[in-house]
């Protein structure tokens, strides 16, 4: 089996972030998004990936991964010009999926449960022999898999329609009337009947080839589209609330590592890791947190979920529930809460007067000032 990770897109609702930055290159725990779906493939012995990639994005993304030897797998680059739709991607990747059976993995999900069980029962599934219906014969063995996910209002997402016999009958894209709660969590798995399919399908109004569609043309084409409901969570992290949510619930389950330089004044508590070359001085760390390598923290408090990347410098301030990208320095803020702050950003305390809030601020930021 192959893997097909989708790293392409613009991630415009991350902006100001994305605007310099990959979306799936964001650190969740310091560690960029994508890597955990990499490692998730790798997990479920999937070794032979595919990486699409987008122009503007694309060099970043493939110096991130480079070769893929470090998560021991082969990765093979794949270039969607334009942003054509998520089965649009199955089509230009034709070359590299061959007729093995693959997943396709959405970059910028995180979810908790992991892939290999999920595979390991498609692949057992896939065994089984023709076997009649009320309606004729029809294939048991299934040509795809979906993941679905409980969600409260299935009306902002793909929806699957299961039937009375437990299978996947339609799926509607973003539905007036949902009919039932269960949404695409942006995870498939499909055997190489998925090209037919995608070959055979129209652009939807938006100017896209969708998944969706392609999947509704095998159920209709009489094949059969089997579907899990996810345990544990799952998160799409395309915007900044989700993506703090994501952070907290990875930081929850962090291990203790202190490998860093803590001097005599300071104190770490709890779930805690500092990266080797951080350093701590007259401050306090309560953990689940993370300090990257080369960040200096001084006369400060960093609070419970909070991610602090690498060579950062925060000086007399206080952080909690926040992701911090590299080389970032915040210096003498008295609480900084439920933030994302980008790469080689400077907020500060300034002590000239009149007293201001002083700022340059790119397009489509968000600051809420006390």
């Amino acid at each position: 089996m192959k893997g097909l990770i989708l790293s392409g897109g613009a991630g415009t609702r991350l902006r100001p972030i994305t605007h310099t930055r990959a979306k799936q290159l964001v650190p969740i725990a310091n560690k960029p998004i994508l890597f955990y779906g990499i490692e998730d493939m790798a997990a479920a012995d999937i070794h032979d990936i595919g990486i699409i990639i987008a122009p503007g994005t694309g060099d970043e993304i493939r110096e991130a991964v480079g070769d893929g030897s470090r998560f021991g797998v082969e990765v093979t680059w794949i270039l969607q010009d334009q942003p054509l739709g998520l089965a649009h991607c199955v089509l230009i990747a034709r070359d590299f999926l061959g007729d093995d059976d693959f997943v396709m993995y959405l970059g910028d999900n995180m979810l908790e449960q992991g892939l290999r069980g999920f595979v390991e029962r498609f692949e057992r599934s896939r065994t089984h022999t023709l076997s009649p219906t009320l309606d004729g014969p029809r294939l048991a063995i299934p040509s795809a898999q979906i993941l679905l996910a409980k969600v409260d209002d299935p009306r902002a997402f793909g929806v699957a329609e299961i039937g009375d016999d437990d299978e996947v009958v339609q799926l509607i894209e973003k539905p007036e009337d949902p009919p039932s709660d269960l949404a695409l969590v942006g995870i498939y798995l499909f055997d190489a009947s998925i090209h037919d399919a995608v070959a055979a399908i129209d652009p939807s109004p938006r100017g896209e080839l969708e998944i969706t569609d392609a999947i509704q043309w095998l159920i209709d084409d009489g094949r059969r589209v089997c579907h899990e409901v996810l345990e544990g969570w799952w998160i799409d992290t395309g915007k900044k609330d989700p993506l703090l949510e994501c952070n907290r619930l990875v930081l929850d389950k962090l291990h203790r590592s202190v490998e860093g330089e803590v001097d005599d004044r300071s104190h770490v508590e709890g779930r805690v890791v500092v990266e080797p070359g951080a350093k701590l001085v007259n401050s306090t760390v309560r953990g689940p947190a993370v300090i990257g390598a080369g960040s200096v923290i001084t006369d400060s408090h960093i609070g419970p979920y909070s991610s602090i990347a690498v060579d950062c410098v925060v000086t007399d301030s206080e952080i909690d529930n926040s992701v911090v990208l590299r080389r970032a320095t915040i210096n003498g803020i008295p609480r900084l809460t439920d933030s994302l702050v980008g790469r080689d950003t400077e907020i500060m305390r300034g002590n000239s007067r009149p007293r201001a809030t002083r700022v340059m601020i790119g397009d489509h930021c968000n600051i809420e000032i006390e």
